[in-house]
């Protein structure tokens, strides 16, 4: 990226969040920008208009979007959920996919007619050790919000089940929003 650009973001970046007017309020909950920011569901066109026009708004969703850089750099032991997306294709079927840390990965078996789906922690994971410690139970969602996997991790630090859906895996993943996350599942 060359300085002029770089100076033209930031100038840019600090008129729309310096600018005020009389009534504004925030036009977004936390969760919604929060969803946005980890990747699990895009912003609709009625959100993104509110977070533009609303300064308010646009700082809240800034000031989430430092702490969530911030938490990440801390790289401690704690976890509430890891998001990745659906990167361009190679052309095949779908065989794996990463989360944004890269402490989750999805592989994706071809078995007969169906598939079969993996979620595998990395063992480099800083919250690795105290997952297999624990055992808690987990889920992976589409970006839809469908729970395409739901298990403990065994002794390997996989989980494993058939897949779920009609559609194959890459397919699904382009109809539901190309995202995914992983989290703990309630209990």
């Amino acid at each position: 990226m060359n300085a002029k650009t770089d100076t033209d973001d930031k100038l840019r970046e600090r008129l729309l969040l310096a600018r005020g007017h009389l009534g504004d309020r925030l036009m977004l909950a936390d969760a919604t920008m929060l969803e946005a920011l980890d990747g699990v569901r895009a912003l609709s066109l009625t959100e993104r208009r509110a977070l533009a026009q609303s300064p308010l708004t646009l700082r809240r969703f800034r000031q989430l979007s430092l702490e969530r850089r911030k938490g990440a750099a801390a790289n401690d032991a704690r976890w509430s959920g890891s998001h990745g997306m659906l990167r361009a294709a190679s052309g095949g079927p779908l065989q794996q996919l990463a989360t944004d840390d890269a402490c989750w990965s999805l592989h994706f078996l071809a078995q007969g007619a169906g598939w079969q789906i993996i979620l595998k922690l990395a063992a480099g994971a800083p919250f690795a050790p105290r997952l297999m410690r624990e055992q808690p139970l987990l889920r992976v969602l589409d970006g839809a919000g469908a729970v395409l996997l739901q298990g403990r991790l065994d002794g390997d630090g996989e989980c494993e089940c058939a897949w779920p859906c009609a559609a194959a895996p890459g397919a699904h993943f382009q109809q539901h929003g190309a995202v995914f996350g992983v989290e703990p599942a309630a209990p």
